[in-house]
């Protein structure tokens, strides 16, 4: 299913950049962010473009530097597509196996990785975002992950760290995998690793002026534009921008996120605090991809859901994690293995409720502008999918007791 799956977007791909328009954004002031670093400024606040001053840490530049060479000063749009047509496809292949390795997402599911969504091919290939960029770098890392590889793993996770820092939201979930399969000595080995090599990627910024770097590579204060907003479109424009609304979302964020954790991160493995309780005692475990790839997930999940704003190019956030969130826990060798086939019908029902959870959640993403019931309804499918998720982790540890 991969591989016909993979041909066929790769037909896709190439059928898009050549026949739907190309859309003019932030790559024309990628290209001359770039440029002012070429002309030798090195003050973070005084490399700006036309939408404005650069808001993304060093890795970004570096990686627009680099299209900036290949594609003739960022004038040869067209090759700029097609080399972000290769990093779509790159990606699908990471994503792919992540999926192969976990054993548990069924093959139709990947259908909807690559047939369902245009905004997320119109991001890759008709916007020439650096959120996709970044995605890739962070799947590189999961792989690697789930392979145990943690040095390799962390570095390529601070690459993607280092282009946007969206994917810091997997932060949370990524300490306590490296704290409980690790110990605490080797997290912190693993932690540095991160922390070098953001700063041999920014080293001439931060040598120059590491404040002004700081402030604006990873500026938390940054107000975003009621217009582009697609979660928060039913709420009034002065409400949005309100600083208490800011404060009660992380605060939203935080609490929901620790709950979560405690009580729905490595269930299989005896949850979060049995795991720490073992931790102490000097005792490490080794923690199952499956597990690992939930608590990955659904960390970045809750901070999307909360977060201040959400624009188009962010559904690429989290996209290609949805299905594995939404029909990982449907079939599994596991559990066919613990259940007697005359138990265990196709749930096409339960296949038919996620398969409308995530094209309803495509129909948010694609509506333009946003409405109040777009977003609101954007909301209201995220929530069904921690629904999902607490039924199914529910319903896996009753059968666990049960046997």
């Amino acid at each position: 299913m991969a591989v016909l799956l993979f041909v066929a977007d790769t037909a896709i791909s190439i059928f898009v950049v050549k026949k739907v328009p190309y859309t003019e954004i932030d790559w024309s002031t990628y290209m001359q962010q770039v440029e002012c670093y070429l002309n030798g400024e090195r003050n973070y606040t005084q490399i700006k473009g036309d939408t404005g001053p650069i808001v993304y840490p060093a890795g970004h530049l570096i990686i627009y530097r680099l299209l900036y060479v290949l594609t003739n000063s960022g004038q040869n749009i067209l090759r700029g597509q097609y080399i972000f047509v290769g990093l779509y496809l790159l990606n699908i292949l990471f994503v792919f196996r992540i999926f192969y390795k976990s054993s548990k997402v069924p093959p139709f599911a990947l259908i909807f990785l690559c047939a369902t969504s245009y905004r997320i091919h119109s991001i890759y290939m008709l916007r020439l975002f650096n959120d996709p960029v970044a995605m890739l770098f962070l799947f590189i890392s999961i792989n690697f992950f789930i392979d145990q590889n943690w040095s390799i793993g962390c570095f390529f996770y601070s690459i993607a760290v280092s282009i946007k820092m969206n994917i810091l939201l997997f932060a949370p979930a990524l300490f306590f995998i490296l704290l409980i399969q690790t110990g605490l000595k080797k997290t912190i080995f693993y932690l540095s690793i991160c922390g070098f090599t953001q700063i041999l990627i920014a080293i001439q910024f931060l040598l120059y002026d590491p404040v002004s770097y700081l402030m604006r590579s990873f500026e938390l204060g940054r107000v975003f534009l009621f217009k582009w907003t697609v979660n928060w479109r039913f709420l009034s424009e002065e409400i949005f921008l309100d600083k208490r609304l800011h404060l009660s979302l992380l605060g939203l964020h935080l609490l929901i996120l620790g709950i979560f954790g405690y009580f729905m991160w490595f269930r299989s493995q005896g949850g979060l605090k049995s795991l720490l309780q073992k931790l102490i005692q000097k005792n490490t475990t080794r923690i199952e991809a499956n597990e690992l790839l939930f608590a990955l997930f659904t960390a970045n999940l809750i901070g999307i859901t909360f977060a201040r704003s959400l624009h188009y190019q962010f559904y690429s956030w989290y996209f290609h994690t949805l299905p594995y969130l939404l029909f990982s826990t449907l079939y599994s060798k596991k559990r066919q293995e613990q259940i007697n086939a005359a138990d265990f019908p196709v749930p096409w029902l339960q296949i038919f409720l996620r398969a409308a959870i995530l094209l309803g959640i495509e129909y948010c993403w694609n509506t333009y502008p946003s409405t109040s019931l777009s977003s609101g309804l954007l909301h209201v499918f995220h929530a069904a999918i921690f629904v999902i998720l607490i039924i199914d982790r529910a319903e896996v540890s009753l059968r666990k007791k049960k046997n």
